[in-house]
């Protein structure tokens, strides 16, 4: 099983995923609203068991250092696979609309530019790692997206400007699982391995890579934020750690969530746009 860019394979985990969801949909739209929700809620259950369990396998189980590093949740998407379980069983309406919106983007984007198994050096010796890779992205976009359309959670589009906070909120997360992993040592201590963004996926918080995600939120950072701005180095190239993704995180999460919202709350929007309608023909006629 060797995964490239729009080879045979590819296509195949994007025809399981999609297949995941149809099943567990029919499987589970008829029944009751109590079971509906163990089903989830086991399946976030064993994601995030299996997060741990890939210690069994290569490349973790015969790399200690790679294991002690990717064992932590340092990445948004290993964020998100111990975050959802305590999401889902939380009142939280602002959180489970990020559990939404970041589950079907992250999800869905890692299923249509797989780079980690794409850039294995021996995809043969570690498919159990590219399968466990595929089921983590396929629960992470199936899930959100079944826990709104059986009705568990109702979305609003007037919340989504609160995205892009939860998200800055996971980073803050992310940032201390690294800072727990160099101060005890399963990373080394305060080394430039901890600062470089390719020695390990960090969601960006450090600094952008050299790809077209990057770039794109690069050219949405102030410069302001690119540089240092006091003492010996002022004036030197240096992005603010998680600071620079501020306010692209909210140019470009606030736009894509509120189309996604309008999915299943377009009747909501509807209905509010034409009560602004009338409400401004209505002053505008007072005003005549």
């Amino acid at each position: 099983m060797i995964i490239k860019m729009f080879n045979g394979w590819y296509f195949f985990w994007i025809f399981i995923s999609i297949a995941t969801y149809i099943g567990l949909y029919y499987l589970l739209r008829n029944k009751k609203l109590k079971t509906q929700k163990i089903a989830l809620f086991s399946l976030l259950i064993f994601a995030l068991a299996l997060h741990f369990l890939k210690c069994l396998f290569p490349p973790y189980s015969n790399n200690i250092n790679i294991l002690y590093r990717e064992i932590w949740f340092i990445n948004i998407c290993g964020a998100n696979i111990f975050l959802f379980v305590f999401i889902y069983i939380s009142k939280s309406s602002t959180w489970k609309d990020y559990m939404f919106y970041l589950g079907v983007l992250g999800g869905a984007l890692a299923l249509l530019y797989p780079i980690e198994p794409i850039e294995k050096d021996d995809q043969v010796a570690e498919f159990l790692d590219i399968i466990r890779f595929y089921i983590h992205h396929i629960l992470l976009w199936v899930i959100p997206l079944l826990m709104v359309h059986l009705g568990h959670h109702k979305l609003s589009y007037k919340n989504v400007w609160k995205v892009p906070g939860c998200l800055l909120l996971v980073f803050l997360f992310i940032i201390l699982n690294q800072i727990f992993q160099s101060e005890l040592g399963f990373i080394s201590l305060r080394n430039n391995d901890f600062l470089n963004i390719n020695y390990k996926n960090t969601s960006y918080i450090w600094e952008p890579k050299d790809d077209f995600i990057s770039k794109a939120l690069a050219s949405l950072c102030p410069e302001f934020f690119k540089t240092v701005p006091v003492g010996e180095f002022a004036g030197e190239a240096k992005y603010w750690p998680w600071f620079w993704l501020i306010i692209p995180s909210h140019i470009i999460f606030i736009p894509i969530c509120f189309l996604m919202s309008l999915i299943f709350d377009f009747k909501s929007f509807k209905e509010d746009m034409m009560k602004l309608y009338n409400r401004i023909k209505t002053i505008l006629c007072h005003s005549h």
